[in-house]
């Protein structure tokens, strides 16, 4: 089975750059084999592996480093994407404005998010991303996004402690 993967160019070039790594953890796990051209080709016998593969290189595609996205081996982790313009529109100033909503002054709003969700958060070109349990992304997602529609960080902090995943 084959399976390509479409990730922005700088992600690519990366990739290129670490695959013997890249390709050396992924055999821990899976016996696949990937080549990175304009895209990335994921080829393997189990569909299943291709097909965990595949979410671990989106992953990387969307700005996580090895590592966080390698979590996504173990199959109680989820990979969730959703995209800014959603509430931006196509304001560039808007969505600059967002994303600065998301991170927060040094990064904290997303430390706090990634603290108390128990997941990892990616803020990478339009998107984010999310990394954790079913459970976990549920609870950063909807952090996330009540941040996008404009509540205060004060009471989203309040909503995710009072709700903390241990």
């Amino acid at each position: 089975m084959i399976e390509f993967v479409v990730i922005p160019e700088d992600r690519v070039r990366v990739l290129r750059d670490k695959k013997l790594v890249f390709n050396r953890k992924i055999r821990d796990f899976f016996d696949v084999s990937i080549s990175v051209n304009d895209d990335v080709e994921i080829e393997g016998e189990d569909w299943l592996a291709v097909m965990r593969t595949k979410e671990i290189v989106k992953a990387f595609g969307r700005g996580f480093d090895f590592d966080d996205a390698l979590d996504l081996v173990d199959e109680d982790y989820i990979l969730e994407i959703f995209n800014m313009s959603d509430f931006a529109g196509k304001s560039r100033t808007r969505q600059i404005e967002l994303k600065g909503r998301v991170i927060g002054a040094d990064g904290k709003s997303k430390k706090i998010i990634e603290k108390y969700s128990g997941s990892k958060i990616v803020i990478y070109g339009k998107t984010v991303s999310i990394i954790g349990k079913w459970e976990n992304v549920r609870l950063a997602r909807e952090a996330v996004e009540q941040l996008l529609r404009g509540a205060k960080h004060a009471g989203i902090f309040k909503m995710l402690e009072d709700r903390k995943i241990l």
